[in-house]
């Protein structure tokens, strides 16, 4: 992934760092809850973040819960932050200055983030399958067009959020998945497939 040139043009990333380095210990329901969005998208960035050592995991109070500090306390706004977060081994980008005060992030800019974290994740996958252990290399992409009314689409997703809803508890309860269970992500995107100005 090509370097950008600094924390301030990842706008969900730069918000969460600055969250964490006021907070200075976050949850990934913390991050939902401060800056919108899920708490799967949050808990994707924290889990990148401390791959390359930017963060680490703190002593969590609470068994269910998995708590996030900065590893060192310069990490939220320096240079070397910016750089290898965006790619590994590539070079560290120069002149960043300290990331801006917390703000909300926009729909449109965790919507354009979450579109290419699933997409980046779905090539990995893609990459990684004939290695995986027999019993997960089968997936399940599939996409159709139908004809809906707009309510009939808003139903749709009515009912695939509710499907996904029977099992996000085990995101935070580690206790309540079964021993086999791994994050699979499921991706629904309903959109119109309009001609401009119709």
């Amino acid at each position: 992934m090509k370097i950008e040139a600094g924390l301030e043009s990842h706008p969900v990333r730069a918000a969460l760092l600055e969250l964490i380095r006021r907070e200075g210990v976050v949850t990934a329901t913390d991050a939902a809850r401060e800056l919108g969005g899920s708490t799967g998208l949050y808990s994707f960035h924290l889990r990148q973040l401390a791959r390359y050592g930017v963060i680490e995991e703190a002593p969590a109070s609470r068994g269910r819960v998995r708590p996030w500090r900065l590893s060192r306390p310069e990490a939220a706004g320096s240079a070397e932050a910016a750089g290898s977060l965006e790619a590994a081994g590539s070079p560290e980008q120069p002149g960043v200055g300290p990331v801006s005060d917390t703000k909300l992030v926009s729909d449109a800019e965790l919507s354009a983030v979450a579109r290419g974290l699933e997409d980046e994740s779905y090539r990995r996958w893609l990459e990684y399958r004939d290695s995986a252990p027999g019993r997960w290399r089968r997936d399940e992409a599939f996409s159709q067009v139908v004809y809906l009314t707009p309510d009939e689409m808003a139903g749709m997703a009515e009912v695939v959020r509710a499907l996904i809803a029977q099992y996000r508890h085990r995101e935070d309860r580690p206790a309540a998945r079964p021993a086999d269970a791994v994050p699979v992500a499921v991706v629904a995107r309903l959109f119109p497939l309009l001609e401009p100005g119709g």
